[in-house]
């Protein structure tokens, strides 16, 4: 059992070092807008996700601030 233990860590491991060697390889360097490249000049960020995010645990907040006043009757804040 020791040794099966040892085998899977060591396996988990080698795996969780590869992907991330996988995943650090480098992309394509981006064109530059001075010489007409096609991005827009603020780079290609997206952004739709993040506030997405932030959105929901917003109201994940507020939701939680509103049923902890309504269900002891105090003050919260």
């Amino acid at each position: 059992m020791k040794k099966f233990k040892y085998l899977l860590g060591i396996t988990i491991i080698a795996l969780i070092s590869l992907t991330s060697n996988l995943n650090a390889q480098p992309t394509e360097p981006p064109t530059d807008p001075a010489d007409g490249g096609g991005g827009p000049i603020g780079g290609n960020a997206p952004i739709g996700a993040g506030i997405a995010l932030l959105l929901v645990l917003g109201a994940a907040y507020g939701g939680r601030k509103t049923y902890l006043l309504t269900k002891n009757d105090k003050t919260v804040f």
